[in-house]
């Protein structure tokens, strides 16, 4: 090996040790449903970004479990009302994707209406790391930065460790963690409650139309498009009768 591949190994060894020594500061003393929050504000101190979430992947709706910031958890949401976005990307290719530019080119195009809120929140790119394995995306970790551009391949290893580190935290939580279950709750159940009422909406929907579950989704996305709303706004007008989607 050459002076240079050295060198290279050995400042790559030590992003490694100092992104593990971060990681494993930040989650001490951690309660398990406390770990994935904990990892957002993890990822912010290693990578050029200004805000990290993290959501879980269900029948096409991307569930917020936690974030970095008001503005992390803002992006969230809108990706999941708008249904299109780098994390949805990312869940279904199983594999990071990086939207280098959100103020015009490619990735600007393939997500107009994600860029369009993105930028006007001071996001110009998003990068996306899946949660799982090779064969099972269970969610994703999303980074949010202010200035365009990519993540360098060794930002892009410290954020699949980050990553690796949430899958590892996600599964390792025990059956009805945070809602006092005995072992027979729904893997993470009680960790995003608040989304439960996006299901519960989407069941009262499917019923007002006799429609199935991606046309009610869908419907739930559109209205609260048009408002100028999250998806789980409208869900919890839906939820509460204060709203009735009707068939044009």
């Amino acid at each position: 090996m050459d002076a240079d591949s050295e060198r290279r190994r050995d400042r790559t060894r030590a992003a490694e040790t100092r992104a593990a020594d971060v990681i494993a500061e930040g989650v001490w003393d951690a309660e398990p449903r406390e770990i994935p929050g904990r990892l957002c504000a993890v990822a912010v101190d290693l990578l050029p970004v200004v805000g990290a979430s993290v959501a879980l992947h269900s029948d096409g709706l991307p569930v917020r479990l936690s974030a970095s910031s008001e503005r992390a958890a803002r992006l969230a949401e809108i990706q999941a009302t708008l249904g299109e976005g780098p994390c949805q990307y990312a869940a279904g290719l199983r594999a990071p994707v990086q939207a280098r530019d959100l103020t015009a080119g490619p990735d600007a195009r393939r997500w107009p209406l994600f860029a369009q809120q993105a930028t006007a929140a001071g996001i110009q790119a998003a990068y996306s790391m899946p949660l799982g394995i090779d064969t099972v995306c269970v969610g994703t970790l999303d980074l949010y930065s202010d200035t365009p551009g990519e993540l360098t391949g060794r930002d892009l290893h410290t954020a699949l460790l980050v990553a690796g580190v949430m899958t590892v935290a996600l599964m390792a939580l025990p059956r009805g963690e945070g809602n006092g279950g005995e072992g027979d709750e729904p893997w993470l159940s009680g960790l995003a409650t608040d989304q439960d009422e996006v299901y519960q909406a989407v069941g009262m929907t499917m019923a007002q139309l006799g429609s199935d579950a991606d046309e009610a989704l869908a419907r739930l996305r559109a209205h609260a498009f048009a408002d100028s709303r999250t998806v789980l706004e409208v869900a919890r007008d839906v939820v509460a009768h204060r709203m009735r989607l009707h068939r044009d």
